[in-house]
């Protein structure tokens, strides 16, 4: 019995570093903390737009997303076929998906939206301080939940993945000003790395500012479709 025990305790102890790096904060950390100056109050600058005002422009940010998810098919495809050069290959992969986007505008959006309530219940639930290792249960939560009612009501899909964007950026080109610029660099990570709250904290609290003004611009204009 004491053998076994002892294999046991083995097993969790060398599987529980595996489950502290689910969310990969060192590598989010480390992008966060590279933007320059200029990089990040284009950041702020741009996901303020997006977070209050992207109901205006929903369309071009639904094409910029689908070129990206492009571009990276491209550059996979491009590793698994191991051509020359990947430059071609991404740009046409971009040109596709941000080509076909545009008569799929709906369902775009509507799977962006339920994208978007994945993220938002698995940051509520890193916020909440529940176990990382179950981070995808809170996910697909949101993720059917927000596909559901992205699918039913447009409207709602429209405003939860621009203010979703628009948050992370914001808040992506003010923690790297804070970090670069304006306070103690040490304390700052001791935030980030030390309370897994404050970086699902700091995204999610924007976002829901960005709902509720969202919800209210769209109701008093007038001239805005779908």
């Amino acid at each position: 019995m004491n053998g076994l025990t002892d294999i046991l305790q083995i097993a969790l102890t060398a599987a529980q570093p595996a489950q502290q790096d689910i969310v990969p904060l060192k590598i989010i950390w480390e992008h966060i903390s590279s933007l320059d100056l200029v990089e990040a109050l284009t950041f702020i600058s741009f996901g303020t737009v997006c977070l209050f005002y992207g109901w205006r422009i929903f369309k071009i940010l639904v094409t910029i997303c689908f070129g990206l998810v492009g571009l990276g098919v491209g550059v996979w495809v491009n590793n698994q076929l191991v051509v020359g050069n990947v430059v071609w290959l991404a740009m046409f992969s971009v040109l596709v998906f941000a080509i076909f986007s545009i008569p799929l505008m709906r369902w775009g959006v509507t799977v962006l939206g339920a994208v978007s309530g994945g993220i938002l219940t698995a940051g509520v639930w890193l916020a909440l301080g529940l176990p990382q290792e179950y981070v995808w249960a809170g996910g697909l939560v949101g993720l059917i939940a927000g596909g559901m009612i992205s699918f039913i009501v447009f409207k709602i899909a429209v405003i939860l993945f621009t203010s979703l964007g628009g948050s992370t950026l914001m808040t992506v080109g003010i923690l790297a000003v804070l970090y670069g610029y304006m306070v103690d660099r040490q304390k700052l990570e001791t935030l980030v790395f030390n309370y897994q709250w404050f970086l699902p904290a700091m995204i999610l609290l924007p976002m829901a500012v960005g709902i509720f003004m969202q919800h209210r611009f769209i109701k008093t204009a007038q001239d805005w479709s779908v």
